[in-house]
């Protein structure tokens, strides 16, 4: 029963993102559509998702549909640039030419598609305005955890040290903004990062800097960001209990708090792994935490038969630590907004940055952001960070139409400022000729893109439960 259940629920949620997405791009075309309408444009097709129409109907002269390529949509405009290669041929091909339309009108029907977009950003930043939004910010700037081995340990950074500003700006939080330890870190340029940090007993802040790590992933994922080997403070808390592993056998139970291992106190869940990893076959005693009563429970670590890593394991999931403040907050449309264009200048700035490790493939398409915004609304309050998200979405959505590139909203105003100059338009031929082969680039980069979505979300492998050995000496053999 629990299994048609969550598949129910699963398929419920890809119907509404998938219907999100519509909803989007329908919003932006009709834009287009309402504009070239009241400018007394020829419209021929309004169309959701590019390719062959697996639905069309024709209205009033106007075939609506649906294409077979998840990728965006079109109002046909056979006035404007042609767009034959991508939209088909012009359905009024075989009929009296039309007659010229006036660059300024082609700018509003260009224009229009962005300004639609926007308008339903605002829109959905309203409703967040109106019912909130999680705040997913950790506030704390304390380390509370430095990997073994990490360029943070051996640029001397400490558990304590609370960081003050990353090469020279100040930072909010630990994550949860572009301001915040963890991004600054991740957007970070040059071959060193520098940390101004006040450490307990100093009475001035410290310099230190920084090397990185950045992981390795194969091919046909993204590569990983920038990283320091860093954590924050947190609880560790006991989430879902593998039976037959040590900590059923334990007693650990799903919502305990271990305090301490053999009289360590843990102020991070990182340090249990540390602690937990290379010790099979020793025995732990741990102070948990269980509602009101503080107990002692002793676990003996062992390997999983089935271990691909060889690590040593004592069977359990982890809730969350209480680091993330996931408190309601209600920023308004304008901040809302603000924040979007900010995020997208500054990730531009960081692709184009010779000494940034960030890249276009760290992009996402379709299949990322539908992945995206699937795991925003599976999480408690996952609706209103799914209204949140469609604000951020229609801004970038909105910007990125008006790059001045050809096919883009942007090309057209460009090419009919262009007209306005000159006082004539650029053959058709040539044309059409430019706008084909960037609908193709387009094309390749939106497949290289989604190869990249597939691969960090579904190439994972499959996770096997652990396969516990009846006993600890099996375990050590």
């Amino acid at each position: 029963m629990d299994t048609v259940v969550n598949l129910l629920q699963t398929a419920a949620s890809i119907a509404i993102i998938v219907a999100l997405f519509n909803v989007i791009i329908f919003v932006h075309e009709l834009g287009h559509f309402l504009a070239a309408r009241w400018r007394g444009l020829q419209v021929d097709r309004f169309q959701i998702w590019f390719g062959k129409p697996l639905w069309k109907k024709e209205i009033n002269g106007v075939q609506y549909g649906l294409g077979w390529l998840p990728f965006g949509g079109f109002v046909a405009l056979p006035q404007m640039a042609p767009m034959e290669s991508i939209e088909g041929d012009n359905r009024d091909e075989d009929k009296a030419p039309l007659p010229k339309v006036k660059p300024i009108d082609k700018i509003i029907v260009a224009l229009a598609g962005p300004i639609f977009s926007f308008l339903l950003a605002l829109t959905a930043g309203l409703i967040v305005w109106n019912v909130g939004k999680p705040e997913d910010f950790i506030h704390t700037t304390e380390i509370g955890y430095i990997a073994k081995g990490s360029p943070a340990g051996e640029a001397k950074l400490q558990v304590g040290d609370r960081i003050l500003a990353i090469n020279g700006e100040e930072v909010n939080g630990f994550a949860g903004s572009l301001d915040s330890v963890q991004e600054r870190i991740m957007l970070s340029e040059g071959k060193e990062i520098e940390f101004r940090v006040a450490r307990p007993g100093e009475p001035e802040p410290l310099v230190l800097r920084s090397g990185f790590k950045i992981a390795d992933s194969p091919w046909f994922r993204r590569s990983g960001m920038r990283n320091v080997g860093i954590g924050v403070p947190n609880k560790t808390i006991v989430g879902p209990v593998s039976e037959g592993g040590p900590a059923f056998k334990a007693g650990l139970k799903t919502g305990d708090q271990i305090l301490s291992v053999n009289g360590e106190k843990l102020i991070t869940r990182d340090r249990f792994f540390d602690l937990i990893d290379d010790a099979a076959g020793k025995t732990f005693e741990f102070e948990v935490l269980r509602q009101d009563s503080v107990l002692t429970l002793n676990v003996t670590p062992v390997v999983p038969l089935n271990a691909k890593d060889g690590l040593a394991k004592i069977g359990i999931g982890f809730l969350p630590g209480g680091e993330v403040s996931v408190e309601l907050v209600y920023p308004t449309p304008a901040t809302q907004v603000g924040d979007s264009l900010r995020m997208m200048w500054v990730t531009i700035a960081k692709i184009v940055s010779k000494d940034s490790d960030v890249g276009p493939q760290h992009l996402s398409g379709p299949v990322g952001i539908g992945k995206a915004m699937y795991d925003l609304l599976t999480t408690e309050n996952g609706w209103r960070r799914l209204i949140w998200f469609l604000v951020l979405f229609n801004v970038n959505l909105a910007v990125l139409n008006m790059l001045p590139l050809p096919v883009l909203d942007g090309g057209h105003v460009v090419l009919s400022l262009g007209e306005m100059i000159v006082r004539k338009p650029v053959k058709a031929r040539i044309l059409e000729v430019v706008q084909t082969a960037f609908a193709l680039v387009i094309l390749c980069f939106f497949l290289f893109i989604t190869s990249k979505d597939i691969g960090d979300n579904f190439f994972w492998g499959k996770t096997e439960a652990p396969k516990w050995p009846a006993s600890g000496a099996e375990a050590q053999g």
